[in-house]
């Protein structure tokens, strides 16, 4: 089975109101932080999401481990719905979270699958990862390590490492378990 570490990022300097917010201070300072916690392991493969503040947090190893991350997409923030303006997506998130994936829009299901799907092929690689990323999609590799349907099952902190197993079943279907919940802490919604 592959290791992967999903981190969420560090705290960013803007809420939902800018679509791309980079890491503030304290955020800087989380990612810090986060890679110590990565001083006697790896080095590891580096994926990140495409937002700015999770390419900003993985930094942190790409500087310490002399790799550069690869991009992946599909691991990158839930979409606001079609038509939602940015004073509407709050509102939406937090009914969102406190729900489950079947009571979304399919294509929320189908973000969740992409999520859980990429992160499977990631694992097919055969080297431990670790991957930036975004506080929903990380709790969808839970869910799935957890056969869970809410769309929060961890309310993980900023910088808070996730570790998960991943491989195949003698079937070839994925198997999930789940080593190290991330730290957990009220999650501002701004």
């Amino acid at each position: 089975m592959t290791r992967l570490h999903l981190v969420r990022h560090g705290r960013a300097e803007a809420g939902w109101e800018q679509p791309d917010p980079s890491l503030d201070e304290v955020g800087r300072r989380q990612a810090e932080a986060m890679g110590e916690r990565f001083a006697d392991q790896g080095p590891f493969g580096l994926v990140t999401s495409p937002l700015a503040r999770c390419r900003e947090t993985i930094a942190v190893l790409e500087r310490r481990w002399g790799r550069v991350a690869t991009v992946v997409p599909a691991v990158a923030e839930l979409p606001s719905p079609d038509g939602y303006d940015v004073s509407q997506r709050v509102g939406w998130l937090r009914q969102a979270m406190a729900g489950t994936w079947s009571m979304l829009d399919p294509r929320y299901q189908d973000y969740r699958d992409q999520v859980v799907a990429t992160v499977v092929e990631l694992g097919d690689r055969g080297h431990d990862l670790v991957i930036a990323s975004h506080f929903i999609a990380i709790n969808a590799v839970i869910g799935a390590a957890l056969d869970d349907d809410r769309l929060v099952i961890r309310s993980l902190d900023n910088c808070s490492i996730t570790v998960v197993e991943v491989g195949r079943e003698a079937d070839g279907k994925p198997s999930f378990d789940l080593i190290e919940g991330g730290h957990e802490a009220d999650t501002l919604i701004r």
